[in-house]
C-alpha cells in the first residue's frame, strides 16, 4: 500500500505535536503518530479512486493536506502537548476531507469507520463499567465515581427528549484514561455531549448544564462556599460572597455592597440557568463572569444581577429596581450590549457600545482622534471616525508651505492603533473610517482594503465606509460628471445636506470651472459608483452608506450634522470637535414575544418600557474615558434599542422570510417596538426632564420618524424614493406625551449586530436570515457545532429526522433545497441567507427603516455577485430609503468550505476572526 511521506520535524526542532498522546479505545496511551493518518486517508482515496490511482501526485498532495489540517487542528486545540482521543482525530479526518470537497472520499472514510465499529463491537466488546481510578487535587488516587457521572447525566437530561444518558456515559468513558485527574472526568462528559448536538438539539441543553455543574464547582471552590449545596441553596450564598469578594479584589465597585443581598440573593432564579444552549454558557464562562486567578467568581444568575445591580446604582428604590432589571435579562426577553454586560458594576462601567468622532484637519485634531480611539478602545468601545475633513493628497499646508499626503497615511496610525490597543483583551479593538465620496482621496480611500499595492497604504485591520451624498447617485443615473475636491478649498460641504449641499457643490464646481479652484478632479460619476461596487465585492469594503437619508431624518439636525455612522453603521449622531457622540445598545429579543402565533404585544409593551429605562441609566454611571464623549451624552442622551431573534420569530410564525407575509411582519413588530420606545422616553422625561437639546428637535416640532420620510422625500427628484408609510397604531396618544413632557432622549432606536449577545440568549442575530441549517461557528471561545432547532423540530414532525438526514445536511453544507424528501413548505420557510434573494432583505429592512429614528446593520447576502446584481441592489436600497448597509457578504469562488459537521459558507468578506461582527453587541 502506497503511503505518502510527510516532511518530519528536523532534529532538534520541536514539534507541535511532539508530547501529544492518543487515547485508544480500550483506555490506554499511545504517542500520536501523523504517519497513521497518511495511511488512513490514502486508503481511502484508493477506495474511491482504485488502487490504479496509487502514487499520483494529486493524491499525495491531496493526502499531506489533509495531514497537515489534521495536525494543526489537534494542536491548536491542545496547545503544547495533551490528549486526544482516537475518535476525535478521526472526526478531524473526516472534517479535513470535507473542507477539502473530497465528499466522496469522506464518505468512503465513514463508512470504513462504521465497518470497523461494527467489527470491533463483535470481536472486542467494551466492558460496561471499566474498572478506572482518578487522581483527585490532593494527589491521592481513588476509583472512578461511575456512579456520579450517571447522576450527573441523568441530572443533565431532565425535562429533555432524545437524550441517552447511559451511550453519553458510556462513551466518555472512552476519553478516560486511569489516573485521569477528578476534574477532567467532568470535561470528558462535555465533550462527549456536545459532539452529539448535530443529532439532537437537546444535547445542546445536556452540554450546556453539564457546563453548569463544573462551573458551580469551580465558583463555589474559588469562593470558599460548600462543594454539596444544590443551586436553590447555593445562589443566594453566591450572591453576597461574589460582591464581597469582588470588592475585595478591587473587581466591582464598592457601591454594590449597600444593596439588600439578602433580598436580591432571593429574588435570584437557578431555573433560569436551563434556558441556555452550550454556545451561549460557554460564551460567558469564557469572556462574560468576572474571575480572579483562573477561577471564574459568577453563576449565570449572580452574572445578570451583578449587571442588573449597576444599572440600578442610580434609582431611588435601588434594591427593587435592580430585581426588575435582574428579571428581563434573565428572562432572554432582552439583553444590553455586550460593553454594559462585561462592565455594569465594576470600577470602571464603560457600558456604551459606540463612539463616533470627527477628525479635524490639523495634526492636533487628527493625533488626538487617534489618542482618543485608544482610550475608547481600551474599554471595549466600538469606534466611528469621519475623516472626511483632512485635506486630500497635494493640498497646500500654509504653516509649512509644502504639500500634504492626505487621508491614507493617518489611517494606516489608525489601522494599527486598533490592533495594539485590543479592548482589555477581550476582544480585538475595532475602528471604522468614513469619507465622504466628494473627497480627492476618495478613490485611494477605496482601495485600503485590497492585497496588492503598496503595504503602507493599506489597512487590512480596520473597517472602511463610502458616506454618499444623494447628489452622487442622481448623477450616476443621468451619467453625469463628478467632481472631486479637497475640503480645505471646500470645507462647508462637510455640514450640508440635501438641496443645500446641491447648490453649493454645483457653486464649487463653477469656481473650478472658472480656475476659482485648482486642486480638483472630474470622473464619471457611474465610473466611480462602479468601482465602489467593485472592491465592495472584492475586498467587502468600503461599506455604502447614505448621507443624505441619515441627516434629513434626523431628530437632531438642529444641533448639528451626521458626519458618519458608527462601526456597524445602524448609529447616526452628530458629531463635531467638541462632541464625540455615544450611543447605549441593548436588543429586545423578537423571538420570545411570539405566543400562540402571533406578537405578545402586551409582554413587548413591558419589555420596551423597561429597557429604555436601563438604557436611560447608562448614560449617567457611564465611565468617559475623553470628556468630549461625557459631553455629548448628557446634553443629548442618545440610546439605541434594537432586536435580535427575527428569523426565530419568523419560524414560530410559519413564515418564510421571502414572503410578503414575513415584510409585513418587520412593519408591524418595529412599528410596535417603535410605538412603545418612543413612548417610554417620552414617560421618563415626566419623570426625570427633558434632555437639554430638545428644544427645536424634530420631537419638539411633533415630526416623529415616520413623519420625517417626508423631509427626505423634499429633497429627492420626482420619483426617487418609494417608501411605504402605512401605520397601523393610533400614534396620537404618543404624540400628545411628547407634546406634554418632551423627550428623555434625543434617540430612541438603532438595530443593531448582536452577535454576541444572541448567542448567549440562542437565538438569530439581529434582523440576519438563518446563516445555515447545520454548521461549525468558531469563535474566540471555540468551535461550536450550530444547528437549527427549529427545522430539527418541523422534520421530526414529519417524521424525516434520522441519521440519513443530518448526512444529507452535512453533504449539502446545511441547506434543505437539494434533499427531495423535504416538504416544498419547509424548503421555503428554512431557505438560508445565501439562498434568499437580498432583494426581499432591503424591503424588510425598509419598512423598519420608517420607524426607525437612527438606522440599521443590514448585511447582504449574494451567492453569486455580478456588477448589475450589485447595481441593482444598492439603488433599490437608496430608493427604499435606507439610511445604511454593512457588509456585503458573498461566497468565494470555489463554493462552500467545508467544515465538520458542516461549515457555514464563509464570507468571503468579513474582516473579523468571527463569521459576523460583535464590536457593537
Amino acid at each position: 500500500m502506497h503511503s505518502p511521506t510527510l516532511a518530519e520535524p528536523q532534529p532538534g526542532s520541536k514539534s507541535d505535536t511532539e508530547a501529544l498522546q492518543v487515547i485508544k479505545r480500550n483506555g490506554s496511551l499511545v504517542d500520536f503518530k501523523p504517519s497513521k493518518i497518511s495511511v488512513a486517508v490514502t486508503k481511502a482515496f484508493l477506495a474511491v479512486e482504485g488502487d490504479q490511482a496509487a502514487g499520483s501526485a494529486r493524491i499525495n498532495s491531496a493526502v499531506q493536506e489533509v495531514t497537515r489540517q489534521v495536525i494543526r487542528a489537534i494542536s491548536r486545540r491542545l496547545k503544547a502537548g495533551g490528549k486526544v482521543h482516537i475518535e476525535d482525530i478521526q472526526d478531524q479526518v473526516e472534517l479535513a476531507l470535507m473542507r477539502a470537497g473530497e465528499q466522496k472520499v469522506a464518505r468512503a472514510y465513514v463508512l470504513y469507520r462504521e465497518e470497523h465499529a461494527r467489527q470491533r463491537a463483535i470481536d472486542e466488546p467494551m466492558e460496561a463499567h471499566p474498572h478506572l481510578t482518578v487522581q483527585k487535587a490532593d494527589g491521592s488516587i481513588a476509583p472512578l465515581d461511575l456512579g456520579l457521572m450517571k447522576q450527573q447525566v441523568e441530572h443533565a437530561a431532565t425535562g429533555l427528549e432524545g437524550i441517552d444518558g447511559e451511550s453519553l456515559v458510556d462513551h466518555a468513558l472512552r476519553n478516560l484514561f486511569d489516573g485521569i485527574e477528578e476534574s477532567e472526568v467532568l470535561s470528558a462528559l462535555i465533550m462527549t455531549a456536545r459532539g452529539r448536538i448535530e443529532m439532537e438539539p437537546d444535547y445542546s441543553a445536556v452540554t450546556a448544564r453539564l457546563l453548569l455543574e463544573q462551573l458551580r464547582l469551580e465558583n463555589a471552590r474559588a469562593l470558599e462556599l460548600s462543594t454539596e449545596l444544590p443551586l436553590a441553596e447555593l445562589y443566594p450564598q453566591a450572591l453576597t460572597a461574589f460582591i464581597h469578594a469582588g470588592i475585595q479584589y478591587e473587581l466591582l465597585d464598592d457601591a454594590l455592597a449597600a444593596f439588600d443581598l439578602e433580598r436580591l440573593g432571593k429574588a435570584l432564579k437557578p431555573e433560569r440557568d436551563h434556558q441556555f444552549g452550550f454556545l451561549g454558557l460557554q460564551t460567558l464562562y469564557d469572556r462574560y463572569f468576572l474571575h480572579w486567578n483562573k477561577a471564574r467568581l459568577e453563576l449565570p444568575q449572580v452574572f445578570f444581577m451583578r449587571v442588573a445591580m449597576g444599572l440600578a446604582l442610580r434609582e431611588d428604590d435601588a434594591n427593587a429596581r435592580a430585581i426588575e432589571f435582574y428579571e428581563l435579562l434573565s428572562s432572554f426577553d432582552y439583553m444590553a450590549s455586550t460593553p454594559t454586560l462585561f462592565n455594569s458594576g465594576t470600577r470602571h462601567s464603560q457600558l456604551s457600545s459606540c463612539y463616533l468622532t470627527t477628525v479635524d484637519d490639523d495634526l492636533e485634531g487628527i493625533y488626538g482622534a487617534i489618542r482618543d480611539n485608544a482610550m475608547l478602545s481600551k474599554w471595549a468601545g466600538g469606534l466611528g471616525n469621519d475623516w472626511t475633513p483632512v485635506r486630500a493628497l497635494g493640498s497646500h499646508i500654509k504653516g509649512t508651505n509644502g504639500e500634504s499626503q492626505g487621508v491614507v497615511p493617518f489611517l494606516k496610525v489608525v489601522n494599527d492603533t486598533a490592533v495594539a490597543v485590543n479592548q482589555g483583551g477581550k476582544r480585538k479593538g475595532a475602528v471604522c473610517a468614513y469619507l465622504e465620496s466628494w473627497h480627492l482621496d476618495i478613490e485611494e480611500f477605496l482601495e485600503l482594503r485590497k492585497n496588492t499595492g503598496d503595504e503602507r497604504r493599506r489597512t487590512h485591520d480596520m473597517n472602511t465606509a463610502n458616506w454618499v451624498p444623494d447628489l452622487l447617485i442622481e448623477r450616476m443615473r443621468d451619467d453625469a460628471e463628478w467632481t472631486l475636491f479637497s475640503p480645505s478649498d471646500v470645507p462647508d460641504l462637510h455640514d450640508l445636506t440635501g438641496n443645500a449641499f446641491r447648490e453649493r457643490y454645483e457653486h464649487y464646481e463653477a469656481l473650478a470651472e472658472q480656475g476659482e479652484i485648482t486642486l480638483f478632479k472630474k470622473t464619471s460619476a457611474k465610473q466611480l459608483w462602479r468601482k465602489m461596487l467593485t472592491v465592495l465585492f472584492e475586498t467587502g469594503h468600503p461599506w455604502i452608506t447614505f448621507k443624505d437619508p441619515c441627516n434629513l431624518r434626523s431628530p437632531q439636525q438642529h444641533q448639528g450634522v451626521v458626519h458618519s455612522s458608527n462601526l456597524c453603521t445602524e448609529i447616526t449622531l452628530n458629531t463635531s470637535r467638541d462632541e464625540i457622540a455615544v450611543c447605549n445598545l441593548g436588543s429586545v429579543n423578537l423571538a420570545a414575544h411570539i405566543k400562540n402565533g402571533e406578537l405578545d404585544v402586551q409582554r413587548l409593551e413591558k419589555t420596551v418600557g423597561t429597557a429604555v429605562r436601563m438604557l436611560d441609566n447608562v448614560i449617567d454611571i457611564n465611565y468617559y474615558a475623553v470628556p468630549e464623549a461625557k459631553n455629548s451624552n448628557l446634553k443629548h442622551r442618545p440610546v439605541g434599542l434594537g432586536l435580535m431573534g427575527f428569523q426565530d420569530a419568523l419560524y414560530q410564525l410559519g413564515l418564510p422570510y421571502t414572503s410578503s407575509e414575513a415584510v409585513q411582519f418587520a412593519d408591524q413588530s418595529m412599528e410596535q417596538l417603535s410605538y412603545f420606545a418612543i413612548r417610554a422616553s417620552a414617560t421618563l422625561a415626566g419623570e426625570r426632564g427633558a434632555y437639554d437639546t430638545y428644544e427645536g428637535s424634530l420631537w419638539q416640532h411633533g415630526i416623529l420618524p415616520i413623519d420625517s420620510i417626508k423631509l427626505l422625500k423634499e429633497n429627492r427628484r420626482e420619483g426617487e424614493l418609494a417608501v411605504n408609510t402605512d401605520t397601523t397604531l393610533d400614534w396620537t396618544p404618543v404624540r400628545e406625551l411628547i407634546a406634554k413632557n418632551g423627550m428623555r432622549n434625543s434617540n430612541v432606536m438603532a438595530i443593531a449586530p448582536t452577535a454576541t449577545i444572541s448567542n448567549i440568549v440562542g437565538v438569530s442575530q439581529s434582523i440576519e436570515p438563518a446563516y445555515q441549517n447545520l454548521f461549525v461557528k468558531s469563535n474566540l471561545s471555540g468551535e461550536f457545532t450550530v444547528v437549527n432547532p427549529s427545522l430539527v423540530r418541523d422534520l421530526k414532525a414529519e417524521g424525516l429526522w434520522d441519521n440519513v438526514m443530518v448526512n444529507d445536511l452535512k453533504y449539502f453544507d446545511g441547506s434543505v433545497q437539494q434533499i427531495d424528501r423535504i416538504p416544498d413548505e419547509l424548503k421555503a420557510r428554512y431557505a438560508t441567507a445565501f439562498e434568499i434573494d437580498p432583494q426581499w432583505l432591503v424591503e424588510a429592512a425598509a419598512r423598519r427603516q420608517k420607524w426607525l429614528d437612527q438606522a440599521q446593520s443590514l448585511n447582504l447576502y449574494m451567492a453569486e455577485p455580478n456588477g448589475r446584481k450589485l447595481d441593482a441592489l444598492y439603488q433599490l436600497a437608496w430608493e427604499r430609503g435606507l439610511k445604511t448597509t454593512y457588509y456585503l457578504r458573498s461566497l468565494g469562488a470555489t463554493g462552500a468550505e467545508k467544515t465538520a459537521p458542516v461549515a457555514a459558507p464563509q464570507p468571503q468578506v468579513c474582516s473579523i476572526d468571527e463569521p459576523d461582527c460583535e464590536a457593537c453587541q
